[in-house]
């Protein structure tokens, strides 16, 4: 039993050398493996820093346009105001032309607003590239360039200035018909 006992202990029997191999070999195990947990930190860290300027870009953005929606909102409201005091001072007839095209100007629909943003869309992309072709040439429509906020800015400025040019068109050919109808009214 002795020489059984002798020889199992035999192979558990480790020398300082093989132990400090042994030992060597775990620390350069745990020392690759903290670099790597280290660099995927690091990672963690910069792509948490990117979402955080990402979030405060959006949130910078989204407080843009909600100040400016806001805003067009109580330009609305006065214009909305001064329609209304100044409609009792128009004859009848144009009463119900300026009456017929409040209630128009206050109907549109998504498609007609995703027909005004596409229109706009291409004309800052062509603005774009006449600016990367042509660095001297001023933006149309009083575009900027393009950054984080003040791109969508001014979308919602120039689809403000669009559908105020639009409404001033239609105004203008109503006018020049009610005008006509006066001449016409005025040589009989």
């Amino acid at each position: 039993m002795t020489c059984a006992s002798s020889q199992s202990t035999q192979p558990l029997k480790f020398t300082t050398s093989d132990s400090c191999d042994r030992i060597k070999d775990e620390f350069q195990f745990l020392q690759a493996q903290y670099h790597s947990l280290k660099l995927e930190c690091d990672k963690l860290a910069s792509e948490k820093s990117e979402m955080q300027r990402h979030y405060i870009m959006y949130y910078e953005m989204s407080y843009g346009l909600n100040i400016e929606m806001h805003k067009q909102a109580e330009i609305v409201k006065r214009l909305n105001g001064i329609c209304a005091q100044v409609l009792p001072y128009l004859s009848q007839e144009h009463q119900q032309q300026v009456l017929g095209a409040i209630d128009r100007a206050k109907q549109v629909t998504p498609p007609e607003m995703n027909s005004i943003i596409r229109q706009q869309l291409q004309v800052q992309q062509l603005s774009q590239l006449q600016g990367l072709a042509l660095p001297m040439t001023p933006l149309p429509l009083g575009l900027a360039p393009p950054t984080s906020s003040a791109g969508l800015l001014s979308l919602s400025s120039i689809l403000a200035s669009h559908s105020h040019l639009s409404k001033e068109e239609k105004s203008s050919r109503e006018g020049g018909e009610g005008h006509r109808d006066e001449d016409a009214d005025k040589s009989d």
